[in-house]
């Protein structure tokens, strides 16, 4: 484990502390892959989870507190890792017009405590945000009708799935806002400053990942996809495992959701049955993302002038 850990924390390579823990270079990347196996079999039903019920509900008014946006579960956005020892058939694969060398993309979702609700990693593909947006699986649930009930009102309007905050190559879609690119008049500017500040949320994420485990930031020495993902899994449950010992995650989740009376529980969407392309229509409806997005700007317009200095 002190071999493993040292390998996560610093990105060093296997064979620097041989003297140090008796072990040969073998035996320490033996006992790495070991290391993530473990952790993601003993903790990725708990740490790697989607938001339920309850979480959605807390998003929701922490995202509002903090932030000023009724109806957000988090930032979506996506992260480059660099593939130094990428096998020379697959480079072809994973080499993008702006990155000289092969990289392997991660997209997650953020909430405001860092916490990483979703994560998608190793897609093969010269891919953009947009690609692997379509090929990822953060709408899913959505999709089958197992996700929890989301309603939500702003301005005087219902909407029935929450959203993410993105950045402008994202599409228009229901569950998507964005900022705009040139603002013309007061109340958008506000609402594009508080956009981009809100989604820091995400950005900030990758570099507290990042910070703690140095083999993301260094270019991964790995030739195989599947343990770059283990890796990567394994980082994500370190991360989440690190904010909620530290008192920085959402809420004791667990002991509250198991006491809970199972009748009082919130439904969840009644999607299931439906037909999926009616769901995935709803999902990129234009027209409910310009209306979502005029009645964000119209609140956030009206927030009080001392908002952000309350909200830090």
């Amino acid at each position: 484990m002190t071999s493993a850990l040292r390998q996560l924390a610093y990105g060093t390579a296997a064979d620097m502390f041989d003297e140090y823990l008796k072990m040969s270079e073998q035996t320490s990347i033996l006992c790495l892959d070991n290391f993530f196996k473990c952790i993601i079999t003993l903790y990725k039903e708990h740490y790697m989870r989607s938001p339920n019920a309850y979480d959605v509900q807390r998003l929701y008014s922490k995202h509002e507190e903090k932030h000023g946006f009724k109806g957000m579960l988090g930032s979506i956005d996506c992260m480059h890792w660099e593939w130094k020892n990428c096998p020379v058939a697959l480079k072809g694969q994973y080499t993008r017009g702006d990155h000289k060398k092969p990289t392997i993309m991660l997209e997650a979702v953020a909430s405001y405590d860092l916490w990483i609700w979703h994560a998608f990693f190793g897609m093969a593909g010269s891919n953009n945000d947009i690609n692997v947006l379509n090929q990822s699986y953060v709408f899913d649930k959505l999709k089958k009708g197992t996700s929890p009930l989301a309603q939500f009102e702003v301005n005087g309007n219902q909407y029935t799935k929450g959203y993410y905050l993105a950045d402008g190559i994202y599409p228009d879609w229901a569950t998507l806002v964005k900022g705009f690119a040139s603002p013309t008049d007061d109340p958008r500017i506000k609402f594009t400053r508080f956009q981009a500040s809100a989604r820091k949320d995400v950005e900030r994420t990758f570099e507290v990942l990042q910070g703690r485990f140095h083999i993301l930031r260094l270019a991964a020495r790995i030739m195989s996809v599947n343990k770059m993902r283990r890796v990567m899994d394994c980082c994500i449950i370190l991360h989440n495992m690190i904010l909620e010992d530290q008192g920085f995650a959402l809420s004791d989740w667990e002991e509250e959701f198991i006491t809970e009376d199972m009748e009082n529980r919130p439904e969840r969407i009644p999607n299931r049955g439906r037909d999926q392309d009616v769901i995935i229509r709803e999902i990129r409806d234009r027209m409910v993302h310009d209306q979502l997005t005029d009645d964000l700007v119209e609140h956030i317009w009206n927030l009080p002038s001392a908002f952000r200095t309350m909200n830090g």
